[in-house]
């Protein structure tokens, strides 16, 4: 597996209910003493009740397995969910408030970020037959290759099946698409380097809400949404509305 890009990268989302503005994303992805930090703070706004979530994940750059993560709600910086993976005591520690579980590390755990980052170096997973020639990157003709069977990663609680649904576009890139259960959620994955994270569909109390990367040249869009536009319309990307089919379980 190849190891992620070492310089910072950041991506800028924004979040759509129904079609109308909901908030904004931010991601920051960097290397930090031997392993990857990834930080995305959402704040909602708009068609949804205003708040704030940071999430943070410490990852294992080599495998892409999650080292540490946590969680907070609001103005307050003090995690509400925290979760240590500990290889060398063998131990993952759950905190929750005062509250506090461990049980035994058996094998590599994602949490919610890494594993969205895990999936942009999926094609790289296990792919025996039709594997690129050396030196080309995977995702440059992957047309040509076989998709990515169905995969099952462990999380806290249980384990989730990473399903790959047919191609498609977004804002005019093309992208993997991949139906994550339990959980109902869609990642659009872009099929060429440097695959970042295009779109997200993930299932809410008030419905799907969904998070559309934020392309250098459509920038100012946001600024716009951001100044008075809280409460406008944001018009859906054409081809790309609603849930993709799923093939058969």
């Amino acid at each position: 597996m190849t190891a992620p890009p070492g310089v910072p990268e950041t991506w800028a989302y924004t979040l759509t209910l129904n079609g109308r503005y909901a908030g904004t994303q931010d991601w920051l992805v960097r290397p930090d003493k031997g392993t990857l930090v990834a930080r995305v703070q959402t704040d909602f706004g708009g068609t949804l009740p205003a708040g704030r979530r940071v999430q943070e994940s410490r990852i294992q750059p080599e495998t892409g397995f999650s080292l540490a993560y946590a969680e907070a709600e609001g103005s307050s910086r003090k995690p509400q969910f925290e979760t240590v993976f500990d290889e060398r005591s063998g131990l993952v520690t759950l905190r929750q408030g005062k509250d506090e579980a461990r049980e035994p590390l058996l094998e590599g755990h994602h949490d919610p970020l890494s594993l969205l980052l895990w999936l942009r170096r999926l094609p790289q997973v296990g792919q025996q037959e039709g594997e690129p020639p050396e030196g080309e990157h995977p995702g440059t003709r992957l047309a040509e290759y076989p998709e990515p069977r169905l995969v099952t990663v462990r999380m806290v609680g249980g384990r989730v099946h990473l399903q790959p649904l047919p191609g498609g576009e977004v804002l005019g890139l093309r992208a993997r698409v991949y139906f994550l259960r339990p959980g109902g959620a869609y990642a659009y994955i872009e099929a060429a380097a440097p695959h970042r994270i295009l779109r997200l569909i993930q299932p809410s109390d008030f419905g799907p809400v969904e998070a559309l990367i934020i392309l250098e040249q459509a920038a100012g869009a946001r600024e716009q949404q951001r100044s008075g536009g809280h409460n406008a319309a944001v018009r859906p990307v054409r081809g790309q509305v609603g849930k993709p089919r799923r093939r058969g379980k």
